[in-house]
């Protein structure tokens, strides 16, 4: 199994790795889309104002243009440590078991917008990028990205995905048909969909099932070992599973 998440707008700074090796990163085929958008992003980092204007910056997160201008040479951590909010935080990967730390390493993809999806302990450097922002020179990040990571996700042939992604990640490359997947959506017992919940909710299933290191192949195993953990799973929409939780 592969599970899919969504980046964290915001992020630690430091590391003590580094600096940015591209050939390194999950999905090695993505290269060709990586370079081009990092390049871009090291340039638009030359113009402070233009960066403001493009990444939609305040006068308080200028040192996100500084992050941006030397993403290449400064030094980088474990994507799934260098993100942080409210899934990150109830994650917590630095509080988890080295065994399940490794886990993690194999099966979780992060998706962010200059890299792709990067495994989760890949390390990668702070930076400033949305899955909206139109960089310049660079065609729509979704025209730029989708098509390659689909089929980057489809040559890695995971026995199935589970995508916990945002939408916008999921436009910049959806799992391919060809894939067994379900993506998930969090929602009260009522069928009300969250948002503060959604990515806790996300981030202690991604903790649970790192704890557990079962072995999932399958939408059927999924079920039977969130059953046996007290976790509530039921069929929503075509190709989507409901988390359902307590506000």
């Amino acid at each position: 199994m592969k599970i899919l998440l969504p980046p964290s707008e915001t992020k630690r700074a430091g590391g003590d790795g580094g600096p940015l090796d591209l050939t390194s990163l999950a999905l090695p085929g993505l290269l060709a889309q990586r370079e081009p958008v990092v390049s871009a992003l090291v340039e638009l980092a030359a113009d402070e104002e233009a960066s403001r204007r493009v990444l939609k910056l305040s006068a308080r997160q200028l040192d996100d243009v500084e992050r941006n201008r030397t993403l290449r040479d400064s030094p980088a951590m474990p994507a799934v440590d260098r993100y942080t909010g409210v899934l990150y935080d109830a994650l917590d990967a630095a509080g988890l078991p080295s065994a399940a730390r490794r886990w993690l390493g194999a099966h979780v993809w992060i998706h962010s917008a200059p890299f792709g999806p990067v495994g989760a302990l890949d390390p990668i450097p702070a930076y400033r990028l949305a899955a909206g922002t139109a960089l310049p020179g660079i065609p729509p990040l979704r025209r730029h990205w989708a098509a390659a990571t689909s089929a980057a996700i489809a040559e890695a042939r995971p026995a199935f995905v589970l995508d916990l992604r945002s939408e916008a990640y999921v436009g910049l490359g959806p799992v391919p048909d060809t894939v067994p997947s379900a993506y998930v959506r969090v929602v009260t017992a009522q069928g009300r969909a969250l948002n503060h919940f959604n990515k806790k909710s996300k981030g202690l299933l991604v903790r649970a099932i790192a704890e557990d290191r079962p072995r999932i192949g399958s939408l059927r195993a999924l079920r039977t070992w969130a059953h046996g953990r007290g976790i509530e799973f039921r069929d929503g929409e075509p190709g989507t599973l409901e988390l359902v939780v307590e506000e």
